[in-house]
């Protein structure tokens, strides 16, 4: 890959203004259809961490004073600004990423979507009043953390900005963004669009670079009052370690391996359009894909005869054609992906379908389905982030519970069947922070999103990230009468 004079140029945003680098230095991200450079973008590293979270910090105490309903004003404008740019920022987001058009769109108008809801929580965050004696009055408030860092992933880069941001700035705090190296463009276009609209300078502040450099000084950073990552476990570990280490408040979206359990009474063709979307979205880049098909053994051969009738009727191409799925992200995750697929063939033999490189340029692999696979196989208990489903047989209600649970991971978990009874049995006994009902990724923005075990912990999304970016104080005053002293 050789270096290009011509690419777009992509500066940091600090304190309200577009900057350079304070090393000067600059990284390029590549289009993962083509592997070809894309754009320039400036690099940060330590200085600029602290440059942003002193401006961060700055305006804190001018933002946090804020009338609730002027912030929610502004992000309500900000929300309004991103959709008025949302084939712009779409196409961005698609060549920087891989994923298709149509799938880009649906990020930038649920990233909208974001500051729009929390634009109105913002005038909403009640305290409570808590009953003692009639000596007492007592009653709590929330109030912000103060400088909050979001290290956002690079598999839903403009989806999870707006996941991150929107309820730190609704509830007063200040943001510093580092976006993921392999695509921060979208971020840095959206911190931009903020100034546009009239937020305060200071309050979003967006450092994209890499994590050793970035990522690291920004979690580590005792200016930081609280810190949001999305993306691995072990980067999740050594993110919430650096945190801890200053007693900072940390919450953690981490890795996920979903169990979708299909019973012979479901609707096959919704279950089946459920499987698909929720393997093959993204190129199967999401931490809540369903990537362990669970189905009932009187219904498995007929399930799986839909299921590769419709894999193979799938169109894979750059996402700029709005295909059914795209490229990888990267080279490096392309690698990891066919390191799982031979793994796959090791333990359970060939694929039903899929398993091979395009020959093309680009990170593309196949839509990828391993029959016959055993609940412990690597295949079926280790994130593979990619385009490869494991089918795992089972016959009782007992057996597909304990094979839901029997992973490290407890992010989500589906099931599809008409019972509405067992339905709600698997909902209360499975080991996961969301669970989704004949639909995969059913839910929207107000529905609280967060995992169990290693999948991390607090939860993203709804009123319940409200949690993540406020802290309760609480205020008892005796109003008892002052006695007589003799």
């Amino acid at each position: 890959m050789t270096a290009q004079t011509d690419l777009n140029t992509y500066d940091l945003v600090v304190g309200g203004e577009t900057v350079a680098a304070d090393s000067g230095g600059y990284f390029e991200t590549v289009d993962p259809a083509t592997e070809e450079p894309l754009a320039k973008v400036a690099r940060a590293r330590k200085p600029d961490i602290e440059r942003a979270v002193s401006a961060a910090t700055d305006a804190h105490e001018k933002w946090s004073s804020t009338a609730p309903q002027e912030r929610g004003r502004l992000l309500s404008d900000l929300a309004e600004r991103i959709r008025a740019n949302q084939e712009r920022l779409a196409l961005l987001e698609t060549r920087d990423n891989g994923k298709p058009l149509s799938h880009a769109r649906s990020d930038v108008e649920t990233c909208a979507r974001y500051f729009e809801y929390y634009a109105g929580v913002a005038d909403k965050l009640h305290g409570d009043s808590i009953p003692l004696t009639d000596d007492y009055v007592d009653y709590t408030v929330r109030e912000p953390l103060g400088v909050t860092a979001q290290i956002i992933p690079w598999n839903l880069p403009t989806n999870i900005f707006g996941r991150s941001v929107a309820p730190a700035l609704a509830t007063g705090n200040t943001a510093v963004v580092k976006p993921a190296e392999q695509t921060p463009l979208t971020a840095v276009e959206i911190g931009k669009l903020a100034a546009e609209v009239g937020l305060p300078e200071g309050v979003l502040n967006v450092v994209p670079g890499f994590g050793e450099e970035a990522g690291a000084p920004l979690a580590e950073h005792p200016g930081v009052d609280g810190v949001s990552f999305t993306g691995s476990v072990p980067t999740g570990i050594e993110v919430g370690t650096a945190a801890v280490e200053n007693l900072t408040n940390v919450h953690l979206e981490l890795g996920g391996k979903s169990p979708n359990v299909v019973w012979p009474d479901a609707d096959i063709d919704s279950a089946v359009d459920s499987t698909m979307r929720g393997i093959f979205a993204n190129a199967g880049q999401v931490c809540s894909a369903g990537s362990r098909l669970v189905v009932h053994e009187d219904v498995r051969a007929a399930f799986l005869d839909t299921l590769t009738d419709r894999i193979g009727a799938m169109t894979v191409d750059a996402g700029e054609t709005d295909p059914d799925m795209g490229p990888l992200v990267s080279e490096t995750q392309l690698e990891t992906v066919t390191e799982y697929i031979e793994i796959g063939r090791t333990e359970a033999g060939d694929p039903l379908v899929g398993g091979d490189t395009l020959d093309r340029d680009g990170y593309f692999v196949e839509p990828t389905v391993f029959d016959g696979v055993e609940n412990s196989m690597r295949i079926a208990q280790e994130e593979i982030f990619g385009p490869v489903l494991s089918v795992i047989e089972f016959g009782t209600e007992a057996e597909a519970l304990e094979i839901a649970n029997n992973v490290e991971y407890g992010l989500v978990a589906g099931i599809h069947t008409r019972d509405m009874g067992r339905a709600h049995r698997f909902a209360r006994d499975v080991q996961a922070g969301q669970v989704y009902i004949n639909e995969w990724f059913a839910g929207g923005e107000e529905t609280p999103f967060g995992g169990f075990k290693k999948s991390g912990f607090g939860r993203e999304k709804g009123l319940a990230a409200v949690d993540a970016y406020t802290q309760v104080k609480n205020v008892c005053a005796n109003i008892s009468p002052t006695r007589e002293r003799g």
